[in-house]
């Protein structure tokens, strides 16, 4: 088992406080769910790192769009 110490804004600290989150069970199960979208967007991301931005289809350019807003969580 792996003991960590993070340090957060305030604000920050106190908003996840009161909602649960930093509890070791929460804490673990938001990390948890993270690497299952990490692991689940592998694959796509393989692929639309191979892919120029000239030959991109739109679909592409969306699908690198979310994968991007998902790595920002």
């Amino acid at each position: 088992m792996k003991t960590l110490a993070i340090t957060l804004p305030d604000q920050l600290a106190q908003e996840a406080e009161r909602a649960g989150l930093l509890s070791a069970e929460s804490l673990e199960n938001l990390l948890r769910e993270r690497l299952r979208m990490l692991q689940k967007d592998a694959p796509l991301t393989d692929v639309a790192e191979e892919v120029s931005p000239e030959t991109m289809t739109d679909e592409v350019r969306a699908i690198q769009q979310e994968q991007h807003a998902g790595r920002a969580l």
